[in-house]
């Protein structure tokens, strides 16, 4: 770590975020990212510590204290806690001091983002409004389904032999469907024959399309005829559906709300940041 001309623990974090790895894990390239961003990082948060803000900055010691303590909390004891550290250039006492700088930073950009103008109900009206699409649910259906495959060349699953036996089970099915997840887990050669033949709550273009134009068909409630894809022999029940719909804008308001607030105050902390290095 001793090439950087940044601090340890920066390096150390944005290896985690990066590659969810440790330092001494990178790859070369990988190590290479990480400098170039710490590098970058690291000058942003000199500026950061250099203004009036963060001169006004005061943190509760408890704050660095449960800061410290959740990374102490990652290591099985604390030797393996210090022998990290220590590959990592760094003992207790530097830690504590980093991570009291990372939340002087959070703190600053904070107050930043405090000062963007509030988002106002006519704006998200108008955000609503001019991205439409974004608010359109697809129809959905909850399936569940039974695979019997071809092989030709396994005795007993060859095509006859395989549409024999999935003719027996649509029978059955067709007799009584309270039956399928039963069927299913004898049956189905599937993995989700563990979990009662269920595919899940699907829109339109998530199966191949041999069992989407059959699945779309059904009503709810309704099983299938045999259908045939690439894998083999199947046998669909619609248990439910879910019609598509335009999400109005009562139920998107606080999302809608939610994200312009974000946009805003991320672009208040990016115009804030960029005016340090102008001024400089």
């Amino acid at each position: 770590m001793s090439e950087l001309a940044t601090s340890p623990y920066l390096f150390l974090k944005l290896a985690q975020e990066l590659y969810g790895k440790s330092p001494l894990a990178l790859a070369p390239e990988e190590r290479k990212r990480v400098s170039t961003v710490a590098r970058r990082q690291d000058e942003i948060e000199r500026r950061i510590l250099a203004t009036v803000e963060a001169s006004s900055v005061v943190l509760p010691v408890s704050s660095v204290d449960q800061a410290v303590d959740q990374v102490r909390t990652r290591y099985a004891n604390d030797d393996e806690y210090h022998a990290d550290l220590q590959r990592s250039d760094m003992n207790h006492e530097t830690l504590r001091i980093a991570i009291e700088r990372d939340l002087i930073v959070e703190a600053v950009l904070e107050q930043v983002a405090g000062r963007a103008d509030p988002v106002s109900a006519t704006e998200v009206e108008i955000f609503y409004l001019q991205h439409a699409a974004r608010f359109e649910k697809p129809e959905t259906r909850t399936l569940r389904h039974i695979l019997v495959t071809i092989n030709d060349s396994l005795p007993g699953s060859e095509r006859v032999a395989a549409q024999e036996k999935i003719n027996a089970i649509q029978a059955r099915l067709a007799k009584d469907i309270a039956r399928f997840a039963e069927q299913a887990l004898k049956h189905s050669e599937c993995p989700t024959g563990m979990n009662g033949g269920l595919l899940g709550t699907l829109p339109r273009g998530k199966l191949f399309p041999e069992l989407e134009a059959a699945a779309f068909e059904l009503a709810a409630g309704q099983l299938s005829t045999v259908v045939e894809s690439p894998l083999g022999f199947h046998i669909l029940w619609c248990e439910a559906i879910d019609p598509g719909r335009v999400v109005p804008l009562a139920e998107a308001r606080e999302g809608v709300q939610k994200h312009l607030t974000d946009h805003r105050r991320q672009t208040a902390q990016s115009a804030w940041v960029k005016g340090l290095f102008k001024t400089a």
